[in-house]
């Protein structure tokens, strides 16, 4: 059965209209998910399984995708790591659709580039929330549009691209990996608290496990190097050059 929200709050962000790609392989759950995004005001499209979704998202260019972990022929992961390396796709927000069994999962959902969880079973209400508090983050990060590099040490950002280098080789960042790193690199010595990160990369409204910032931070130096991020115990992070 299809549920419906109460009182709909059509969603206007200036009249922007905000694409949302839904993947799942359980009929029932897009046609409920698809009901209320289509009542607030979303634009849905829909995908049943991984590879599905990559073909879909190079199609549309969705501002959101959600995505079920388990699927069949590629699962929610690889298919988020897969459309997160397409170079015109680095910037879409990924919500994964999670059971609370699955919560050892996330770990793998963080490093393949997520940017929220929601559990199941769904609710709506809730559920939209999400999407309203996603599309926010993701205009705010895009809006800045300003044509910049951002260069310490032997790392350089390029803010228009989204693509890093370390001694003028490039590495492979994940969108919320990129953004961490360019925080860091923009306020070099200083240390940044932890709760400061969440409210910058992650948004209010948005809530993320314990770990979230840790499983960043980590893979973040495997790929620069374990000496330009300082930990602060029980404080924060600080970039060095």
């Amino acid at each position: 059965m299809i549920q419906s929200l109460e009182k709909p709050d059509i969603l206007d962000f200036d009249n922007l209209k905000c694409k949302i790609l839904l993947v799942d392989d359980e009929q029932d759950i897009l046609d409920m998910l698809g009901y209320n995004l289509t009542k607030e005001g979303f634009e849905v499209f829909y995908a049943h399984n991984g590879q599905e979704a990559i073909e879909k998202a190079q199609e549309i260019r969705p501002e959101l995708i959600v995505l079920d972990i388990m699927m069949p022929h590629m699962d929610g992961v690889e298919a988020c790591k897969r459309i997160k390396a397409i170079p015109e796709l680095r910037s879409v927000m990924v919500a994964f659709l999670t059971a609370r069994s699955e919560e050892y999962s996330e770990i793998a959902c963080l490093e393949a580039g997520a940017d929220d969880f929601i559990k199941k079973p769904v609710r709506p209400r809730l559920f939209i929330t999400h999407m309203k508090a996603l599309f926010r983050r993701y205009l705010m990060v895009n809006e800045m549009g300003e044509s910049s590099l951002v260069i310490r040490g032997n790392l350089k950002l390029n803010l228009d691209t989204y693509q890093a280098f370390r001694d003028q080789e490039e590495i492979s960042l994940t969108k919320k990996e990129f953004d961490l790193l360019n925080l860091l690199m923009s306020r070099p010595e200083k240390v940044l608290l932890r709760q400061e990160i969440y409210r910058i990369i992650w948004g209010n409204d948005i809530m993320v496990g314990e770990r979230t910032i840790d499983v960043h931070i980590s893979k973040l130096r495997e790929k620069i190097g374990h000496e330009q991020i300082v930990t602060v115990k029980k404080v924060g992070y600080r970039f060095v050059e």
